[in-house]
């Protein structure tokens, strides 16, 4: 895709199913990624399989809910790879339960990953982005944000703050040429789906269950988010901002 060549893009999550795919794409598209993790070793191998493949990328330890740790990741990456010209949030965090099964310290949790964490990735990135009067934006939230989903009250009330901030933030920084949209990942195969399944009396039952409704007859792959997530961070998405774009193979048709 046109305009990602030594671009340098912020990946949360970057070691997880979505990100790890998102940030291997954007190396061979020839961006600069920096793959933020709380997991750095993991973050760390990933780097090497890009590095190993002609691609550019560090590997930063990372929890977006500390904003001291996100300025201190945001400054090593400037230092590192130079000017930041996109930021990618992804990384996210879920239970499956029914609210009134939920405790106070899991909305908690929820909140400061799914909400907080990325207010911080944005406070602390956009300053830069401003100055330079360029920038793109991709926030990663749920189709459950979209049309709710039993069992992920608190985690779709976060995804849909995320919908509203980033439509927002469209308009806000249209004039400084810096680009918001959202993808709403379906269910998607990678760890946190296996986490949602786990809580279930049956976790298999449940996954069948998500497959069938697929219209296209099959989970979601974290390329399929990858491919979505480098056309909004390119240039053929210039014209494009405060859209949201459901990857879910037809589960849910918004228009």
């Amino acid at each position: 895709m046109k305009g990602l060549k030594d671009k340098v893009i912020i990946v949360t999550g970057g070691a997880g199913g979505i990100g790890s795919a998102t940030c291997k794409r954007l190396a061979e598209e020839g961006a600069k990624v920096a793959v933020f993790d709380m997991n750095l070793e993991a973050a760390k191998s990933l780097v090497a399989e890009i590095e190993a493949n002609n691609g550019q990328a560090i590997a930063i330890e990372c929890d977006i809910t500390d904003r001291q740790v996100v300025d201190s990741a945001v400054k090593s990456t400037q230092e590192q790879l130079g000017p930041i010209d996109a930021l990618v949030n992804n990384a996210g965090w879920d239970v499956f339960k029914p609210f009134l099964k939920t405790s106070a310290n899991e909305w908690e949790k929820l909140i400061q990953i799914n909400l907080i964490g990325m207010l911080n990735m944005h406070h602390a990135v956009l300053p830069v982005m401003v100055e330079r009067n360029h920038g793109r934006v991709v926030n990663i939230a749920s189709d459950a944000a979209r049309v709710g989903s039993s069992g992920e009250a608190v985690y779709a009330a976060c995804k849909g703050g995320l919908l509203s901030f980033s439509k927002t933030l469209a308009r806000e920084h249209s004039r400084n040429n810096i680009t918001f949209n959202v993808i709403c990942p379906g269910p998607t195969d990678t760890a946190l789906l296996a986490g949602v399944t786990e809580g279930a009396s049956n976790p298999e039952k449940l996954r069948e269950a998500f497959t069938r409704a697929i219209p296209l007859g099959r989970l979601g792959q974290p390329d399929d988010l990858a491919s979505a997530i480098t056309f909004f961070l390119s240039d053929d998405a210039g014209f494009v901002t405060g859209q949201v774009l459901s990857v879910s193979g037809g589960l849910t048709m918004n228009g």
